[in-house]
């Protein structure tokens, strides 16, 4: 059960507890957070196979009845809707379920609320092989931290694998679908757009991935190249919306929240991504990407031309 009053509220939304792996990966994720102490509570959201008697197991509660598309996968809408309304905490963190976590959370969120009332953290993850059941004994965390800094490796700076906010940020979120492509992205952008302080916190923040295939997916195919991910992309507003790690404008250093500095290729994206974190026009937008990346920005041309060219001639078939 959750505590009275935690200051942080970890959710996720497992896949299915059927495949021995993803369900070993996802118990140590999940376990992880549980031994966080008082301060967090932790909230599992779907009712895919298996996951009622995990949460029955370790003593989590689970929140069924998420919204789902055509295809049945759970929306991030819902699933956010569902943890805000099961929670009182001040703080909000989605992980993905197969992210372990350590205390350096816990610590690096409590320090930036001290500093911000509203705000977003995210941070690069650490990619790790893990093949055996986390032993969490009272040493666990420097345990782990020794792995990773051993057999780890850091992961491109592309979408985020944990998002920490406070409750009364991302109230209205569109109806993507999770575990797909481009949803990430988006809640950077957006925190852009409402001038939140978006936080990169990769230097305090060790979020270790435990590395895994994709045959959970449809014809074992990686989420990148599936309609959903296509569907969350126009969701989002296009491609103009996919930000990364890069697109954030502070960092958290040695307790400090603190700006990114602007190097060349910094103040170049900033000044990419101004029509639309500043002016909000995306026609304008458009036109600042073809001058960044004209190739790109022709391409995309051609392919809107080309496609509205074949909606016309259809009408008039």
């Amino acid at each position: 059960m959750p505590n009275l009053d935690p200051l942080l509220t970890i959710f996720t939304a497992p896949k299915p507890f059927t495949d021995p792996h993803i369900s070993l990966i996802q118990s140590n994720a999940i376990r992880s957070w549980l031994h966080l102490g008082d301060e967090v509570s932790v909230l599992i959201i779907g009712d895919e196979p298996g996951l009622a008697e995990f949460a029955h197991q370790a003593g989590v509660l689970q929140l069924p009845g998420v919204a789902r598309n055509g295809q049945g996968t759970p929306l991030v809408s819902s699933i956010f809707a569902l943890a805000r309304q099961a929670s009182s905490s001040p703080l909000m963190a989605y992980v993905n379920a197969d992210i372990l976590l350590t205390s350096q959370l816990v610590n690096t969120a409590s320090q930036v609320f001290c500093e911000l009332k509203k705000f977003l953290i995210i941070g690069q993850r650490h990619d790790l092989s893990v093949k055996q059941p986390v032993e969490f004994t009272t040493s666990w965390e420097a345990s782990l931290m020794a792995e990773v800094q051993e057999h780890g490796s850091l992961h491109p700076s592309a979408g985020s694998d944990f998002f920490i906010f406070p409750r009364t940020c991302f109230t209205d979120i569109p109806h993507f679908a999770i575990g797909r492509a481009g949803w990430d992205n988006w809640m950077i952008y957006d925190a852009r757009m409402q001038h939140l302080p978006t936080i990169d916190a990769t230097s305090a923040i060790t979020a270790i991935h435990q590395d895994h295939d994709y045959s959970h997916l449809p014809n074992g195919v990686a989420h990148y190249h599936l309609p959903e991910s296509f569907e969350n992309l126009r969701l989002a507003g296009g491609p103009r919306t996919v930000f990364t790690l890069k697109d954030a404008d502070y960092r958290f250093e040695n307790g400090v929240v603190l700006p990114i500095a602007r190097s060349p290729a910094k103040i170049m994206r900033e000044i990419e991504i101004f029509p639309l974190v500043r002016l909000r026009t995306r026609t304008l937008a458009d036109i600042f990407f073809t001058i960044f990346h004209p190739i790109k920005g022709v391409k995309e041309l051609r392919g809107r031309l080309a496609y509205k060219l074949s909606r016309t001639r259809g009408a008039h078939a």
